[in-house]
């Protein structure tokens, strides 16, 4: 029975190690994407469509006021920004108001939508949102997300090329609060998150979108069918650069990285918000996300170390560990450090192995149950990605 263990625990640390060794090599190609990109905005400071910022709101979030201010302070000659929440009195949209009123050189605009006739609740203040919109380029970006005075003209750069229907930057975690737990997801987001990205963005190319920040031509939207084509889904990102991709056009990940600001410090509210996240993409991606398993490297080490140990065999148990921690450094490394440009050495090279470690175990508790509590509500998911609500 310990050979078998020690078994499993080899085999994991092959499967993990060859995922790691995809994304490494991956990173190289997406470094020179980077510098080209880079190089090519400064030669194209003239290439600035007018763009629609789109961002739903739902009540107060930690800091809401700094970061709605960031996308005000944008180095960008035309563009403008709408808000929408349920109701006209959110209190997000109170400070959003406060917020506004500091800039009046920026065009802003504010709606509610009343009950959303939609289980998925976004996405009536995003068609709301995308009819009063004066532009055609609509750049959709959630409540948690700062971002840099140099943001638009990233963001705007891929739409250079009349192919492209679509984009989405990539993110680094950030956990202004401090704290243990929001540190662990933060890296979780920098790291793995990226990581899954670029192997995916390998092997098939961009047929997704990542929520925090994500832009599309409006034509693209509408050829899709709306937003509403994302009314019963969980993960509504995923929906739009599918459907986006599926239109034969093509969906771009930036070179430009924005800070996803983690809201959850405590335990359980960090756990509930990974765990839903996992769930989500088991019944988005179930094929894919059944293979996760094997790309967590700290269970099979631990695991190896153990079965290592027990068969008096500490030295074999010990070097299978020290194979799992080497390779998430590796990853922490080229893609937290390299690719996101994580700042913090802490999360990478002593809270991402103890993350990995975690993140096996959200996705074991993905396959517990379909029920998702979003937004005080409950959910549940089913076949496909869609949600049903829960009376």
């Amino acid at each position: 029975m310990l050979y078998i263990l020690l078994a499993i625990a080899v085999f994991g640390l092959i499967t993990s190690s060859v995922f790691a060794g995809m994304v490494l090599a991956a990173v190289p190609g997406y470094l020179r994407e980077r510098r080209a990109a880079e190089a090519e905005l400064h030669k194209r400071l003239g290439f600035t469509p007018p763009l629609t910022l789109l961002k739903p709101l739902a009540g107060a979030e930690p800091n809401l006021e700094t970061h709605l201010a960031s996308f005000f302070e944008q180095d960008y000659p035309e563009f403008e920004i709408l808000f929408c929440a349920r109701e006209a009195n959110d209190a997000g949209l109170e400070i959003t108001r406060r917020v506004a009123a500091r800039y009046p050189h920026i065009p802003a605009k504010f709606f509610s939508t009343g009950e959303p006739p939609y289980i998925n609740a976004k996405v009536a203040s995003m068609e709301l949102m995308e009819k009063s919109a004066a532009h055609d380029i609509l750049v959709i970006s959630d409540s948690d997300v700062r971002v840099t005075p140099d943001y638009l003209r990233a963001v705007a750069l891929p739409f250079a090329d009349e192919k492209v229907g679509g984009m989405c930057c990539p993110y680094r975690g950030i956990a202004a609060g401090g704290g243990l737990w929001a540190r662990l997801e933060a890296v979780g987001m920098s790291v793995e998150m990226t990581a899954g990205v670029l192997v995916a963005r390998m092997m098939e190319g961009m047929q997704f979108v990542l929520g925090p920040t994500m832009a599309f031509r409006r034509d693209a939207i509408r050829r899709m069918g709306g937003f509403k084509v994302t009314a019963d889904y969980c993960a509504d990102d995923f929906v739009l650069g599918n459907e986006t991709f599926k239109l034969g056009q093509t969906v771009v990940l930036s070179h430009h990285a924005i800070d996803h600001i983690v809201i959850n410090l405590s335990l359980m509210a960090s756990l509930k918000h990974q765990v839903r996240w996992m769930k989500s993409t088991r019944f988005s991606r179930p094929k894919g996300h059944f293979g996760t398993a094997l790309t967590f490297s700290m269970p099979f080490g631990l695991l190896g170390l153990a079965a290592g140990v027990l068969l008096g065999h500490a030295g074999w148990g010990v070097a299978l560990l020290v194979w799992a921690v080497a390779t998430r450094l590796a990853l922490s490394l080229a893609v937290g450090r390299g690719v996101v440009r994580d700042p913090s050495w802490l999360n990478l090279l002593v809270l991402y192995p103890v993350r990995d470690l975690m993140g096996f175990f959200f996705w074991a508790a993905s396959y517990m149950g379909s029920r998702i509590l979003w937004r005080g509500r409950v959910f549940q998911l089913l076949p496909g990605g869609k949600m049903r609500a829960e009376e």
